[in-house]
């Protein structure tokens, strides 16, 4: 057993006349990814913010909305978008989610009018009736097929409540002059206090001139 150890640690490991080179490629590289991570906000990502959404900035329709409807006030993006009956189905839900997400928004593949896919509507359509359970116990609901949608015959929540929450989302330009957060900045404090120091101080030299 430890014969078999000590040979994938020999193979890791790079001969002695590399090590100085594996190293300093493998800080670089493990360096970028960090830094990629830190200007995408990564850690956002593993809370339930909102503002997580607004990243990317094609999802601003979506966030103002969301932010102006009743909805607000009782439920964020991950209550209505993502399964809340199993942890281990809401994380894995989560990452595959947002790794399409991701992957889309860095090479601009999405659409112009972003549409919810029939996994994400399976997903919204359990949650409208695990929030409101108790408005629709008494009324008769034809039980939705999540594989084929037969019109006049399975029915969504969002067939009949349109409005709800997102409004008649259109494009992404359909909401050009809102206020939404600022993004967080991608420069650290010191170093834009040190650039700003920069700044004032070539003023004071080229005044003295």
């Amino acid at each position: 057993m430890k014969s078999g150890i000590k040979k994938i640690i020999d193979l890791i490991i790079p001969p002695h006349n590399w090590i100085v080179a594996v190293s300093f490629i493998s800080g670089i590289f493990l360096g970028l990814v960090f830094l990629v991570l830190y200007i995408a906000n990564a850690p956002s990502y593993l809370s339930d913010r909102p503002e997580a959404c607004i990243n990317c900035h094609v999802m601003t329709p979506q966030f103002i909305t969301w932010r102006n409807s009743s909805h607000a006030r009782v439920a964020t993006c991950n209550d209505c978008h993502v399964p809340q009956n199993n942890i281990f189905k809401k994380l894995f839900f989560k990452a595959s989610d947002g790794i399409r997400h991701s992957t889309m928004f860095t090479f601009r593949l999405e659409p112009q009018v972003i549409q919810i896919k029939d996994t994400g509507k399976k997903v919204v359509q359990e949650n409208c009736i695990r929030c409101h359970q108790n408005l629709i116990d008494r009324t008769e609901l034809i039980k939705v097929s999540y594989t084929k949608f037969t019109h006049g015959k399975d029915k969504l929540c969002w067939d009949c409540h349109r409005e709800t929450p997102h409004g008649r989302v259109n494009s992404l330009a359909s909401t050009p002059y809102a206020q939404v957060p600022k993004l967080n900045p991608v420069l650290p404090d010191w170093i834009n206090k040190f650039l700003s120091n920069e700044k004032i101080n070539k003023g004071e030299n080229n005044e003295a001139h």
